[in-house]
């Protein structure tokens, strides 16, 4: 793992890629600790990242984008395939390279409020934890971004689709608001995902049987229940939705202490994207 987390570390600073993904982060956020912390005086430093959370739908699809769709694309992802590195060393050698290269930026961005205070008091356990916050929030997209990056093989496409995916990701509460909390609502949502969930898993198996009866189980199950105790689905759309839900999470941290609950959520998001990457190469390499 260290060998290709070294490899991955070098390539982005050979390669353009790694600086202009700091000096965009760089720019954005100078550009709004100058106008609203400098300018007006504002002491909040969380204002500041919570402003330029829109930033991680732009910058964190530049750092995965390549990550293993080049590989994958020139046929060099064989090689890593069949190396005697374990597969999950592979895939968090790289994970840790993006990340390392994002923490560079949020190393100086904590040396702002030190800058702030000179000026006046701040809340200093507010403002790094915003600043964790902020650094979690980046992780959680990057982990989103090196799942897609693992599906294909066109760097373009794999941006377009981190892109999408965190963009709605993004938008989520004005989705949420735009759905009514009805129960019949809830159920017919419901039906559609368990429709897309059985064509996923006839994607994965290649037969019919498994997802058919997996839809037909799941299907009943969810009829009588909305028979006998519908008021179960009231809002359950609107609990599923906030699920994805990310940046809600990264405004708990600006806005007061650590939240715990949202830390473990970036986490959890974390994890779920690295072993999605790990189960999408292994899937790969047995095809």
């Amino acid at each position: 793992m260290l060998a290709v987390y070294k490899r991955e570390l070098r390539s982005y600073f050979y390669t353009m890629t790694g600086y202009i993904f700091m000096a965009f982060l760089f720019v954005v956020v100078g550009i709004y600790f100058t106008a609203f912390n400098l300018s007006y005086g504002y002491p909040l430093f969380g204002y500041t990242l919570s402003s330029c959370a829109f930033t991680m739908l732009i910058t964190t699809p530049i750092l995965s984008m390549r990550v293993l769709a080049e590989e994958r694309r020139q046929k060099v992802d064989q090689l890593l395939l069949t190396s005697p590195v374990p597969l999950c060393g592979i895939v968090l050698g790289k994970y840790l390279a993006m990340i390392t290269v994002f923490a560079i930026p949020i190393a100086f961005f904590c040396l702002y409020p030190v800058i702030l205070s000179m000026y006046g008091e701040i809340a200093w356990a507010q403002t790094y934890a915003a600043i964790l916050g902020f650094y979690l929030l980046g992780c959680a997209c990057l982990a989103v971004g090196l799942y897609i990056s693992s599906i294909t093989e066109n760097q373009v496409m794999a941006a377009v689709l981190s892109f999408a995916v965190l963009f709605v990701f993004y938008l989520m509460s004005g989705v949420e608001s735009l759905i009514p909390d009805t129960s019949s609502a809830s159920f017919l949502a419901l039906t559609v995902f368990l429709a897309a969930a059985c064509f996923v898993i006839w994607h994965m198996v290649h037969t019919f049987v498994i997802p058919a009866v997996f839809g037909v189980v799941s299907e009943a199950v969810m009829v009588i229940f909305y028979l006998v105790k519908p008021q179960v689905y009231e809002g359950l759309l609107q609990k599923i939705l906030e699920l994805f839900n990310i940046s809600s999470r990264f405004y708990d941290l600006t806005e007061g202490m650590l939240d715990l609950a949202a830390v473990v959520y970036f986490l959890s998001v974390i994890t779920a994207g690295v072993f999605l990457t790990i189960q999408s190469i292994q899937k790969r390499r047995w095809s």
